[in-house]
């Protein structure tokens, strides 16, 4: 018999870090109570997460008044030599767009700074890099 995945399973597809990027990607403003409360996480940890993604260089973050502003740095590589060549930006396009109350998968990703801001100017995703990230051959161009 095929056992269902349950809320005691030991393992997940994507690690904190990247729900917490995906967060800010969505909202660039949103506070680290309201990542924490999405992410089921506790304060602490998120900034801890958001620590260490500053450092690895995948964000920056400026003060508005009494509250942050976050900039994801899209066109990063991705830490893990396994997923060489999809970057920041390819990842968010696939992970940012979540279905809510009757939307469907796969939606057109966000355009907020925070996926755009930090490419260089006339920057594009390269073809076939969801692709890529899929695990597939990106199309030729003969």
């Amino acid at each position: 018999m095929e056992q269902m995945p349950g809320p005691r399973s030991s393992w997940t597809f994507l690690t904190n870090h990247a729900r917490v990027l995906v967060q800010i990607a969505r909202d660039p403003g949103v506070r680290v109570r309201d990542i924490a409360a999405h992410c089921l996480l506790t304060e602490r940890a998120v900034q801890r997460i958001i620590t260490d993604l500053e450092q690895g260089g995948y964000l920056t973050h400026t003060r508005v008044g009494r509250a942050n502003r976050y900039q994801v740095t899209a066109a990063s590589p991705l830490r893990h030599p396994a997923d060489a060549g999809p970057t920041v930006a390819d990842l968010l396009a696939l992970l940012a767009t979540h279905p809510t109350s009757g939307d469907s998968v796969g939606g057109e990703p966000p355009t907020t700074e925070a996926t755009e801001a930090t490419q260089p100017t006339g920057a594009t995703r390269p073809t076939g890099a969801a692709d890529a990230l899929r695990g597939r051959a990106a199309p030729s161009s003969v």
